[in-house]
């Protein structure tokens, strides 16, 4: 059987590139072999994303971030940088890798419905594409601090930007996010209608309970949440509640399974528990998937989000997930479960195209 196109709703290669020091164009036992002698971060020598392994797991499309948090009073031990114009620097450094992977012929940017449809020929219809095809990504932007205004924004969406996620952990300039509370601010507001203005799609992931219902009272556009599980299974208020999922489901949104272990599963001890001493296996993530599908009365709100290599490798992964390529046993967990073909194509694709679609006038 013929491996479906994968869409991944959510990958910080540029991140990884840059800020970890990773060659994704390599091997992923040379990533790793590389890194065995660190131990400045918890996931060296644990990656499991690199260019070569999205290929073997047929990942033609992805939306991929430029991510730069400002750090606000030492609040979280996720890296921040002191400024927006320090973050601004970051996202235009990981700009411009991106930018030498598409002259490399590794990846292509995709900004419009022609190019999607394009991208999406070359890997449904592999025998008439030369190899290696690049890999295509939607350019999207992870927690909206590092605009220094919403100038910055306009010249985002014209080097390509097609989604803003505006928050990312704890407080942020635009809106508050994953452990904070507190709604939109005017800032985070006009944000929102600049965004608008532009045609961008609203990430909704990280947005904390109270913005998150502050922008859907202001919010008429596309809107998807990238990476994204279920409160009802691991209570945590970075998952969303039923009531939030259904709020997307009615804006015929799409929610990305997420694969970071302590979102699949509950009790998860960063650094304590272990995917074998939880017993973790990719299939777990078909609970999540399944509960949204109950949810909506159908397959068409969700998709695959991984966030893999987002700050964790396989210390934190499903113990059968040793390279991203392993997403192709989330389709063979969901078929196993009686999920019907044209349900599957959805969730390993065709959710997230559709949105995109409509997003862009499809």
């Amino acid at each position: 059987m013929n491996s479906p196109m994968i869409f991944d709703a959510h990958l910080d290669l540029a991140m990884n590139a840059v800020e970890w020091n990773r060659d994704l164009t390599r091997p992923l036992a040379d990533l790793r072999a590389a890194e065995a002698h660190l131990q400045d971060k918890p996931d060296r020598g644990r990656a499991v994303v690199s260019l070569p392994e999205m290929r073997r797991g047929n990942l033609g499309l992805c939306v991929a971030t430029q991510i730069a948090r400002v750090e606000h009073n030492a609040w979280s031990p996720v890296a921040g940088w002191r400024s927006p114009a320090q973050a601004w620097a970051m996202t235009q450094a990981q700009l411009a890798w991106y930018r030498a992977q598409e002259e490399a012929g590794e990846l292509v940017q995709i900004r419009d419905l022609a190019g999607l449809n394009q991208q999406v020929a070359a890997w449904t219809h592999p025998a008439a594409t030369p190899a290696p095809r690049p890999i295509g990504y939607v350019l999207s932007l992870e927690g909206a601090d590092s605009l220094i205004t919403l100038g910055h924004l306009e010249r985002a969406w014209n080097y390509g930007l097609r989604a803003v996620g505006p928050a990312h952990y704890g407080p942020g300039i635009y809106a508050n996010g994953t452990n904070a509370t507190g709604g939109l601010n005017e800032r985070g507001r006009e944000l929102l209608r600049e965004m608008r203005r532009l045609g961008l799609i609203l990430d909704a992931t990280h947005l904390c309970d109270d913005a998150f219902w502050d922008a859907m009272k202001l919010w008429e556009g596309p809107v998807w949440a990238s990476h994204q599980n279920c409160r009802a299974l691991v209570p945590h208020n970075r998952q969303w509640s039923d009531e939030q999922i259904r709020e997307l489901i009615a804006r015929g949104g799409v929610l990305g399974s997420v694969f970071d272990a302590w979102m699949m599963v509950p009790d998860w001890q960063r650094g304590v528990t272990t995917p074998a001493g939880a017993g973790l296996v990719v299939a777990r993530i078909v609970e999540h998937i399944d509960h949204i599908c109950q949810l909506a009365g159908n397959a068409r709100h969700v998709g695959l989000g991984s966030d893999l290599d987002g700050g964790f490798g396989t210390e934190q992964t499903p113990q059968d997930l040793q390279s991203i390529a392993d997403l192709q046993r989330v389709l063979d967990a969901l078929r196993a479960r009686g999920y019907a073909a044209a349900d599957l194509d959805g969730l390993a694709h065709g959710n997230f195209l559709r949105c995109l679609r409509t997003a862009w006038g499809g």
